[in-house]
């Protein structure tokens, strides 16, 4: 389940402490009131996110935002920041060995 639909359902959200809220569409050509709304949520650019409580006037907030940002738990967040850190993980290095073959007996 996708972070705006765990949000529609508010099944995991009605019992997180904590929401965290990412921008992920534009400021620019929204109406003042949401723009407004996005500050007061210290939201100024994209795929920025903030953690907040879980309060009702938070809630209502990002009901009047709602097609802007994408809410997620905490443990949705960490989940996604696990994936994401093991997505860009370092692979193991390739040692590659520049010193010349040792010759073999053989070849006399």
């Amino acid at each position: 389940m996708n972070a705006f639909k765990a949000y529609k359902a508010c099944v995991p959200i009605a019992w997180s402490p904590n929401l965290y809220i990412t921008l992920v569409r534009g400021i620019p050509g929204t109406r003042r009131l949401h723009r407004r709304t996005l500050e007061a949520l210290r939201l100024r650019k994209c795929n920025r996110t903030v953690m907040r409580w879980n309060t009702p006037t938070v809630r209502g907030m990002l009901q009047q935002v709602k097609r802007l940002v994408v809410i997620e738990t905490e443990e949705m967040y960490k989940a996604r920041k696990q994936k994401d850190a093991n997505h860009c993980a370092l692979r193991p290095p390739l040692v590659v060995s520049h010193l010349p073959a040792p010759a073999s007996d053989s070849s006399q």
